[in-house]
């Protein structure tokens, strides 16, 4: 054997050699994890359509997975105050967040979060898409989108939302630009205030999460006008789109979905991944996801965290020629 040879092969076996405990620590992680209670960070106020549907999926993959999930709701910032928490925490596996549109918003509605989006965060798995439903109270006599044009044309309008650059907050916005009119926000710290603030008039109108304003819709508490996104939504087949209501350029498509911090070890990431998969198709998540209009999100994890890249872009792109300003 030549001396090349014999210095190339001792080369690649003292490699290997340094290379197999990092690899078989890693694995090791993965297989031990979890080995004790994960922490699931929902950046948004108990009662939200983000926490209704992230506590359905917690569920399963907390029995799946053999350790309890405790569900942590930080809300505030339009959701970056808890976003903050879980990207400076030890990226163990243990501090999951649960996120939606609002976190590819951020960017663009805040000018220093505290992270970076694109580079603190890896989008594990998105649980689906539910559509944003424009609301008002039985009592103020808007009966169509076409009305509440016309009444923010007037002048005199105000719209609540989660939060300012919250998905609430952005699903208005587009309204409100289709539409042509001005208006006072009103953010609140969550989706039930919000609710509660146009169930009593107090303001005019919001666009809600669906999995939050649907018990409220059904018991007549307040009136659906259209749904964000391009076609009508399973859970209110009578209630149109924007788009069908005469509003070009005012879908938006609010999704939900499972992110960790982008140094946890790969094996971790895939783990979760394929159990948070399994859970997403128990026949209670399956069942609850049919009756609250929410539409499966198939997405490998390369192309879901390509669409949240895509999805920052286009919303600094908005903003600008918009002409914007959230704070």
């Amino acid at each position: 054997m030549s001396t090349r040879r014999q210095f190339l092969q001792s080369t690649a076996a003292a490699l290997a050699a340094t290379s197999l405990p990092g690899m078989a620590m890693a694995q090791g992680s993965a297989q031990a994890w979890p080995s004790r209670p994960i922490r699931a960070m929902v950046p948004f106020a108990a009662g939200s359509s983000l926490d209704i549907v992230g506590r359905l999926v917690m569920d399963p993959l907390s029995a799946q997975l053999g350790q309890p999930i405790v569900i942590e709701n930080r809300g505030g910032a339009g959701g970056t105050i808890g976003s903050a928490l879980v990207a400076k925490a030890d990226p163990d596996g243990y501090y999951l967040l649960i996120q939606a549109s609002a976190h590819s918003a951020a960017p663009a509605a805040y000018s220093n979060i505290g992270y970076d989006v694109a580079k603190d965060f890896i989008g594990v798995i998105p649980f689906g898409t539910l559509p944003n439903v424009t609301v008002v109270a039985p009592a103020s006599g808007i009966k169509t989108l076409k009305d509440l044009v016309a009444k923010g044309k007037s002048g005199q309008i105000s719209y609540a939302s989660a939060g300012v650059g919250s998905a609430t907050h952005w699903a208005a916005e587009r309204i409100r630009v289709a539409g042509g009119f001005q208006g006072v926000h009103v953010p609140f710290r969550g989706g039930p205030d919000a609710l509660t603030e146009v169930m009593t008039g107090r303001v005019d109108f919001t666009a809600m999460g669906m999995s939050s304003a649907l018990p409220l819709i059904k018991d007549g508490k307040l009136t659906p006008l259209a749904v964000s996104t391009r076609k009508r939504s399973s859970a209110l087949p009578d209630v149109p789109t924007t788009l069908e209501a005469g509003l070009p350029d005012s879908d938006y498509t609010y999704w939900m979905g499972l992110f960790v911090s982008s140094k946890t070890p790969q094996p971790i990431v895939e783990k979760l991944r394929a159990e948070t998969e399994k859970a997403l198709k128990n026949p209670n998540v399956v069942e609850k996801f049919a009756t609250q209009g929410i539409e499966p999100m198939p997405l490998s994890t390369a192309d879901f965290n390509a669409m949240v890249q895509k999805e920052i872009d286009s919303n600094i792109a908005l903003v600008k020629a918009a002409g914007l300003k959230f704070n």
